[in-house]
């Protein structure tokens, strides 16, 4: 049985990096969970604020749930390093609650993949903070 790859495949170099974490932000963008779920091996490993999630079938519903609490949804992913098969990212995001109150997640990722390219590790820390629609950066 052959593995399909995802590219680009580690070693990263600082531009396959970024190409890692544009290709992330787009998928997480389109809030189509099993887009997104199809990034990670298929027993990936998550530490999401206090959440471990394990799998694939796992990240579906986390995401599904998510997005069903977090409307109007936009994150933005910025580069902060990489090694061979490890890439470190810092990002922001912005949504509402469903009672309209705005807020801004900031946090950092740490992202670890197998050797076909597929994320088989992913720990994020996560802080968030009221802000008004009026500061919104992110639309």
């Amino acid at each position: 049985m052959t593995i399909e790859q995802r590219h680009p495949l580690p070693p990263f170099t600082e531009e396959t990096a970024k190409q890692k974490i544009q290709m992330a932000e787009d998928a997480w963008n389109s809030k189509d969970a099993i887009r997104v779920s199809k990034a990670y091996t298929v027993n990936s490993e998550w530490r999401n604020r206090n959440l471990f999630i394990n799998g694939r079938e796992e990240i579906v519903a986390f995401l599904m749930d998510k997005w069903n609490k977090e409307i109007d949804y936009k994150l933005k992913k910025e580069y902060w390093a990489h090694t061979e098969n490890r890439i470190a990212v810092r990002f922001e995001y912005e949504f509402k609650n469903s009672s309209g109150q705005w807020f801004r997640a900031y946090g950092n990722e740490n992202w670890e993949f197998d050797e076909n390219g597929y994320m088989a590790k992913r720990f994020a820390s996560i802080n968030d903070l009221e802000i008004k629609e009026t500061d919104r950066k992110l639309k």
